[in-house]
């Protein structure tokens, strides 16, 4: 998940050079340089771009602006004549920057250090996109495709596009796999995952690899548990990422063993420390060890959690496999 933050000082003393978050993710020297501080600090081994998923309704033609401390506010598409707002093509030079950031950062990269981009799932974007922000239940969504399905399913198609065309860009410019965040397909009933969650996201997978037929893609639908083996059966991903609330039994026997893992460690682990830091990662390292795994949390870093504690996860992580 996002490596860089408000958890680190060097990332607070460029966000404050930089305006606003979006000035962030639009300056390539920025961007690239806030990539690389969890690097140089921490020696990941897999640098995350630092950018938005928010970046593809905002080249669509959607207005989208970060207020500090409340998140996200796009213009809210609260009825299906909105949709004739913004364009069905993604503009590809208000991303120009990301793809600039890219080639900045893979160029600094050691060599033996991968470059990890990303997208947000056409499901988690629409639901920002029709609320205009963050909610709790993504009800204004859930309504909007309920109330106009024909209208939301030609928002879906938009997005499959150009979330498509934004990955196979990334790819282009340097990045050696990408990942999908769908984070609110956990909150939508059976026959709605399979239609606003999986399939989209198996067409995004599909045409990325028409064009880059060698591409890493690890898919991440967030909540979605049960659910992980009808999303593998459609979605032709290498790895998946799963949350915390993942049992790990569950998922070593009935997701592992069909793909690697990626994951899930509590992001309330981690800002905690201390023992509960130490038995989450030691049963989560005996649970998925022995199959193809990435160590990953469950979700993003907390602001609030101390760098000595991430230090400590390193440690503890690279100690033990070290051992196996």
């Amino acid at each position: 998940m996002r490596q860089a933050g408000r958890y680190l000082p060097e990332y607070r003393a460029i966000r404050e050079k930089a305006g606003s978050f979006l000035d962030l993710c639009f300056n390539p020297q920025y961007a690239a340089e806030v990539t690389l501080q969890p690097i140089r600090r921490f020696g990941f081994d897999v640098a995350i771009l630092f950018s938005d998923i928010l970046v593809v309704p905002y080249a669509l033609g959607q207005r989208v602006t970060f207020e500090d401390g409340e998140g996200p506010r796009l213009d809210a598409l609260r009825e299906p004549s909105a949709l004739s707002r913004f364009g069905r093509e993604i503009d590809q030079a208000r991303l120009e920057p990301v793809y600039d950031a890219i080639g900045r950062v893979k160029e600094a990269l050691p060599p033996a250090v991968a470059l990890l981009g990303f997208c947000g799932a056409p499901w988690t974007l629409a639901t920002y996109m029709i609320a205009g922000v963050g909610t709790v239940d993504q009800l204004p969504a859930r309504r909007f495709a309920y109330q106009f399905p024909e209208a939301f399913a030609q928002l879906i198609d938009v997005l499959v596009e150009a979330s498509a065309s934004y990955l196979i860009r990334q790819f282009a410019a340097g990045v050696d796999a990408v990942q999908i965040f769908d984070t609110w397909a956990g909150i939508l009933p059976g026959e709605e995952f399979q239609r606003w969650c999986i399939e989209p996201s198996a067409r995004i997978v599909a045409a990325v690899r028409e064009r880059v037929p060698d591409a890493r893609i690890i898919g991440f639908p967030r909540g979605a548990a049960t659910e992980l083996g009808l999303y593998l059966d459609a979605v032709a991903v290498d790895a998946v990422g799963i949350d915390w609330t993942v049992e790990l039994g569950f998922a070593r026997d009935r997701v592992q063993s069909r793909k690697p893992l990626q994951g899930n460690l509590d992001p309330l682990a981690l800002l905690i420390g201390g023992a509960a830091l130490d038995r989450s990662i030691d049963a989560i390292l005996e649970a998925f060890s022995p199959r193809p795994f990435i160590f990953n949390l469950g979700h993003g870093v907390l602001p609030e959690t101390p760098i000595a504690h991430v230090e400590r996860l390193i440690e503890r992580v690279r100690n033990r496999t070290a051992r196996n």
